[in-house]
């Protein structure tokens, strides 16, 4: 696997590249903003979404999909909602026997499809792994240490995908569970949004742990009803990147949450970035999976009726906290406790 493309040149995709690039292999990054295959290819770095990082002039930007994915393995870290389209805008020149990696993070709005269902109904017999974990861009392209979840059904891909991508900084931990590694990395973008609300409206720290813990246990339900591993959301693709992201003014959806608990509006918000909050897409299609599949999800619920139903801030948060007293693990359920 010596040829890596990363189709996405948002933050994270350009990290990715940059990892790739590290590890020996020859990056291809595919944007479809000319301003940003210009900037990567001249100024070597990203400066509309990455701006400030030094990138490697080994690394190449295109704007040519079919050139992109003219490669050994794909890397696909476009916007979860647009995933599916660049799929099936790729699938005529897809090589046979090349993976994909899906490196984005959420739940198809409508339709309610994970990212490994639609890639698998845009691209039929593509083998695929999935990158998942506690991972901001801008440490990973600064070489500060990391830790990923990559998840692969078929074990031999799955070692041959870690060594091309690996290196000291940037490990991955070897996964054979693909949906509950995107789970964890989907539905903790909602409950970053809950915990930014949090920090906004000043509830303290002590709520915000709950919300965490409490937001884990509806990310393992949910994963149950979906096949996904208990194990799996203990690990960095579960816990980890829930814990990183519900604690930090560089998640995006942290962020939002936080102006959303101090009565800025959604659409102020949106206005104000260039980056996408996957959580605000997600939030819509986590609580119609939950509904579809009878799975109690109370805090994702209360996000969605917030960023997409007019929900009353103090109100939601009023019904929540009258929620009745319960048992936390209610004979042997575990980690599955309503």
């Amino acid at each position: 696997m010596q040829r890596i493309s990363v189709i996405g040149a948002g933050a994270w995709g350009t990290a990715l590249a940059a990892v790739a690039c590290k590890a020996g292999r020859d990056v291809t990054l595919w944007a479809r903003e000319p301003e940003v295959v210009d900037a990567v290819n001249t100024a070597h770095e990203n400066t509309v979404f990455l701006p400030g990082a030094a990138l490697d002039p080994a690394i190449r930007a295109t704007g040519d999909l079919t050139e992109a994915i003219n490669a050994d393995a794909v890397l696909l870290v476009v916007p979860s909602q647009f995933l599916r389209g660049i799929c099936r805008e790729a699938a005529p020149a897809w090589k046979p026997g090349v993976p994909a990696v899906i490196c984005s993070k959420g739940i198809e709005q409508g339709t309610g499809a994970l990212m490994t269902e639609a890639v698998s109904e845009a691209l039929p017999g593509v083998l695929f792994a999935v990158l998942s974990g506690p991972s901001f861009a801008i440490e990973v392209v600064n070489d500060l240490p990391t830790g990923v979840t990559l998840a692969c059904k078929n074990e031999n891909q799955g070692r041959r995908l870690r060594d091309a991508l690996g290196n000291p900084t940037f490990r991955p931990y070897l996964s054979d569970d693909p949906v509950g590694a995107e789970l964890g990395g989907a539905v903790k973008n909602v409950l970053a949004i809950g915990c930014g609300i949090v920090e906004g409206r000043k509830l303290g720290d002590n709520a915000r742990a709950t919300l965490i813990t409490r937001g884990l246990v509806e990310i393992a339900r949910l994963g149950a009803a979906l096949g996904a591993k208990p194990e799996t959301f203990m690990g960095l693709s579960g816990l980890g990147d829930l814990v990183l992201t519900c604690n930090a003014m560089q998640s995006r959806n942290f962020s939002l949450g936080v102006a959303l608990g101090q009565d800025k509006t959604l659409d102020d918000i949106l206005g104000t970035r260039t980056s996408v909050a996957e959580g605000v897409f997600t939030a819509s299609s986590v609580a119609a999976v939950a509904e579809r599949h009878g799975v109690e999800m109370p805090i994702c619920h209360a996000v969605d009726q917030v960023l997409n139903h007019g929900a009353d801030l103090d109100e939601t948060i009023r019904t929540l906290l009258s929620r009745p007293f319960r048992e936390e693990f209610p004979g042997s359920a575990g980690l599955l406790g309503t």
